[in-house]
């Protein structure tokens, strides 16, 4: 797999091509903004008709990327479902597939802005989990250290075409979206900007993760 390793605030991370964060040393993978039943919230608030298939892909990459790192711990970063109404009324299959990854494993579900109340699915729910060096939480603060936040979904343009991207400076990472159907916002955004240190880089997602200078 390939992945860019780097150092931060004394931890060694790989950020995969899929947008999850990797800590071998603690066996850890962290994801952030899956959004499960985004195409029924969509069809229930909106009459709005989306492919019904974005659960079962973002399934598939997480157990790809679980299988590949061996994880034994997962924190989901927050906005993990799309509401709340949309953790409880999942399907049974795609309940069924969650409780498999799930076992036998640390499962964090940190809580985000879409999902603040628990779901009923097991694991630990927690609004931020600290870990030696590293703060998990939902949304960055200002006067982060050795933060790992999602939320803002952020993307960079390189070659003409935004993707998804990792950012990052010496006090904290904002991870991309994980789930399909997940937008973004450019990392040119004044609510990028203003969190994130002048020399920040943002990672690109893609089958190769390719580092650059933070777009502003």
């Amino acid at each position: 797999m390939n992945t860019y390793r780097f150092t931060f605030r004394d931890a060694t991370l790989d950020f995969l091509p899929s947008g999850a964060l990797h800590w071998p040393d603690e066996g850890l993978l962290c994801v952030s903004d899956l959004h499960l039943g985004r195409s029924e919230r969509y069809a229930r608030r909106a009459g709005a008709l989306l492919p019904p298939y974005e659960a079962r892909e973002t399934l598939t990459r997480l157990q790809a990327d679980i299988d590949a790192t061996a994880a034994t711990t997962v924190i989901c970063l927050g906005d993990s479902f799309d509401d709340d109404a949309a953790a409880a009324g999942l399907d049974e299959p795609v309940a069924l597939w969650i409780a498999r990854l799930m076992a036998g494993r640390r499962w964090v579900w940190i809580e985000g802005n879409h999902d603040p109340g628990p779901v009923e699915l097991g694991g630990t729910h927690r609004d931020a989990l600290t870990l030696g060096p590293l703060t998990f939480r939902h949304i960055a603060t200002a006067d982060a250290v050795g933060e790992v936040s999602g939320h803002y979904h952020p993307k960079a343009r390189i070659a003409g075409r935004a993707r998804p991207c990792l950012l990052a400076d010496r006090q904290r990472l904002i991870l991309p979206a994980y789930g399909t159907y997940t937008g973004g916002l450019r990392s040119t955004d004044p609510a990028l900007t203003a969190l994130m240190a002048a020399d920040a880089r943002a990672v690109l997602t893609g089958p190769r993760p390719v580092p650059i200078p933070m777009p502003r």
